[in-house]
C-alpha cells in the first residue's frame, strides 16, 4: 500500500531547488514522465491490438496521438501530483456503449502487463494500485452495485 505523505511534514526541495508542498510528492520514487510515456504507449498499443477492447478503443478513438497525450497527463497528474490533466474521465465513460463489466477485468490484466514490463516493482505496484481503484469506481459509476442499477449523480432522477 502507498504511504500517504504526512501534510504536516516540511515542504521538500524539487530537483529545480524550489519548495514543494509533501502533497505534491510522487507517489513512489522511480515514477517519472517518461515511465508515463512508457507506460501509455505499451498498455494502448496491448489495448489497439486486444481481442475484447480493441474494437471498443478502436471504434471511439479516431486519432491516437491526443489521447495518448492526454493518457499521459492523466498519469502524471494521479502518480506525479502535476494536475496537468483537467478532465473529466467518468463522464467520458458513462456515454460509452458496448462496454460490459467484464471489459474492466480484461483492461487490468493488460495494464498490470504494462506496468510491469516498463516500471520497476514498486513503481509498477502503485501504477496498479491507482488503476484498480480507478476501474472500481467505473464500473461503480457505469454499472452500479449489483441489483441497485448505475449510480446518479447530481439530484435524483435526472443522471447528471
Amino acid at each position: 500500500m502507498t504511504d500517504i505523505p504526512d501534510p504536516q511534514a516540511p515542504a521538500v526541495q524539487d530537483d529545480d531547488g524550489s519548495e514543494t508542498s509533501p502533497r505534491r510528492r510522487p507517489l513512489h520514487p522511480d515514477i517519472n514522465e517518461a515511465v508515463i510515456e512508457n507506460l501509455v504507449l505499451d498498455f494502448y498499443g496491448r489495448v489497439r491490438e486486444d481481442e475484447a477492447l480493441g474494437p471498443i478503443f478502436n471504434g471511439k478513438i479516431a486519432a491516437w496521438d491526443p489521447h495518448l497525450r492526454t493518457m499521459m497527463d492523466f498519469w502524471s497528474s494521479v502518480t506525479l501530483m502535476t494536475g496537468r490533466y483537467k478532465g473529466q474521465p467518468m463522464q467520458k465513460h458513462r456515454v460509452l456503449t458496448g462496454v460490459a463489466p467484464e471489459h474492466f477485468d480484461r483492461w487490468l490484466a493488460l495494464f498490470r502487463k504494462s506496468a510491469h514490463t516498463v516500471a520497476t516493482p514498486g513503481a509498477a505496484e502503485v501504477f496498479i494500485g491507482c488503476a484498480e481503484r480507478i476501474a472500481g469506481s467505473f464500473k461503480l459509476g457505469m454499472f452500479g452495485v449489483p441489483g441497485l442499477g448505475p449510480i446518479t449523480w447530481g439530484p435524483a432522477g435526472n443522471g447528471a
